[in-house]
């Protein structure tokens, strides 16, 4: 099964499938490339960081399962490789998840949201975004989010993190139950 925890920057995705993954062996978390340089304390494998020329011969291999530019910035996610068993986690942004359920409609797709723009922005001050790239990011907000629910997506606010870690879980565990069924 392929899990997409998406939503826009700041909303706490990467921390969510952090522990998700590392809760649940059942769980592996597909490393999104990217041509955006590390932030600051960022850890050299949240992505595998790529010049533009290497990231677009990918794309002209038809190396990536969804990739999109934002910010000037591409991001993309390989083809998941293999199958071990294990179901397969892609932290993206909700143009991602479109491209995604365009090829693989029977992917689960969980929506986080952030509590309020305010809370949004805050976290995207405390991961080092620039204050230009911030207001960006905040004002598409918006647009994403709405975007999301009309995918369908199952919506979790990150307003307290164990909690939304326990909801995007259960929603995992409820779709897994109706797969085997």
């Amino acid at each position: 099964m392929i899990v997409v925890v998406c939503g826009p920057g700041g909303v706490g995705k990467g921390t969510v499938v952090a522990r998700l993954v590392a809760a649940d062996p059942a769980l592996w978390l597909s490393r999104s490339w990217t041509t955006r340089t590390p932030r600051p304390g960022e850890s050299a494998d949240a992505y595998t960081f790529v010049d533009r020329e290497r990231f677009e011969r990918r794309v002209a291999d038809d190396g990536f399962l969804e990739h999109a530019e934002f910010l000037g910035n591409l991001y993309g996610t390989p083809w998941p490789e293999g199958d071990d068993g294990r179901d397969v986690v892609l932290e993206i942004d909700v143009q991602g998840a479109e491209q995604v359920l365009a090829r693989e409609p029977d992917a689960l797709v969980v929506l986080l949201e952030p509590p309020s723009a305010e809370v949004q922005a805050e976290r995207l001050r405390g991961r080092g975004d620039p204050p230009d790239q911030l207001a960006r990011r905040v004002e598409v907000a918006t647009d994403e989010l709405e975007r999301g629910r009309r995918l369908g997506a199952l919506v979790v606010v990150n307003d307290d993190l164990d909690r939304a870690v326990a909801d995007v879980a259960a929603l995992i565990d409820d779709a897994r139950r109706s797969r085997s069924t």
